[in-house]
């Protein structure tokens, strides 16, 4: 099995070497494995999609499905108390899973779930009626702000386009960052994300199997070219290493990067990336 870089202790003592800079001009972003992803700007955090728990593992065991770990988990969700915001992108477990938010939210009473608004009523039967109060429903183009985020909800595919599935753009200082969520490329997808001028697109790579049935997510290619096409300053890919029967290598993606002149980085579970404000953005900051 895969072993984090930064694991329980070692990854929280890493956060808060960080969390302690109130100051620095730079993004802050840790890989949870899956399509999950740590984020922090001046010591406030987000989660994207986190997937903490062992609980589709536990559910598909006996069945002809098995989800087998192939990493090993980050960090127990019930240590992240200093999260002001999660998102789920859709209803699946890996993107929506009580056995993560569950412990999240006891222990960050604050938290805040941005989701896609289609998906409220799911969500509360899922996570329970009290967990309602937390919920920051966006439909398609709709925006809000929790703590130093603001979020828009942009479509995703996955498969097909359908308001249970989306993206989300989020500014905060003088980033742009574009999570995906679960989906395939569609049209109008490149005209729609252009126009933000993305510092970082958060991809994934597993792809489509329908004879292992893995449907509805971009390869590794496929994930570069929409960061070339979308201007993504830069593109981290993610959603492999996490279930045996519904992984893919990063190789393809690294070298359809290198073809396109793509800056990329490719993240190991728990390790730690940092991005800096592009020149442009510090001039407008400047000039503000």
């Amino acid at each position: 099995m895969i072993r984090p870089v930064l694991q329980d202790d070692a990854f929280l003592a890493d956060v808060a070497a960080i969390r302690a800079d109130l100051t620095s001009p730079r993004l802050f972003v840790w890989w949870l494995g899956q399509s999950g992803f740590l984020v922090c700007y001046r010591s406030e955090f987000l989660l994207f999609d986190p997937y903490l728990s062992d609980s589709l593992t536990k559910k598909y065991a006996a069945t002809d499905k098995p989800h087998v770990r192939m990493t090993e988990r980050v960090v127990d969700p019930a240590r992240l108390d200093f999260v002001s915001a999660v998102t789920s992108s859709h209803n699946h477990t890996d993107h929506l899973d009580a056995e993560t938010l569950g412990p999240l939210f006891a222990a960050a009473p604050a938290a805040k779930l941005v989701l896609p608004a289609a998906n409220v009523a799911f969500v509360a039967q899922r996570l329970g009626p009290a967990a309602a109060a937390r919920f920051v429903p966006l439909a398609d183009g709709q925006r809000a702000t929790v703590g130093a985020f603001t979020f828009e909800a942009v479509p995703a595919a996955h498969e097909e386009l359908a308001p249970e599935f989306a993206g989300f753009v989020v500014s905060v200082g003088a980033f742009r960052l574009y999570h995906s969520g679960d989906t395939v490329r569609f049209p109008g997808m490149v005209e729609r994300l252009r126009p933000f001028g993305l510092d970082l697109a958060l991809l994934p790579i597993n792809g489509r199997a329908p004879e292992r049935r893995v449907s509805g997510n971009l390869d590794g290619p496929e994930a570069a070219r929409l960061a070339h096409a979308i201007g993504a300053r830069w593109v981290v890919p993610c959603h492999y290493e996490m279930f045996a029967f519904n992984t893919a290598s990063p190789l393809a993606f690294v070298a359809e990067c290198g073809r396109l002149g793509q800056p990329h980085a490719v993240l190991r579970a728990g390790a730690r990336w940092s991005l800096a404000a592009s020149a442009a953005d510090l001039s407008s900051i400047r000039k503000t």
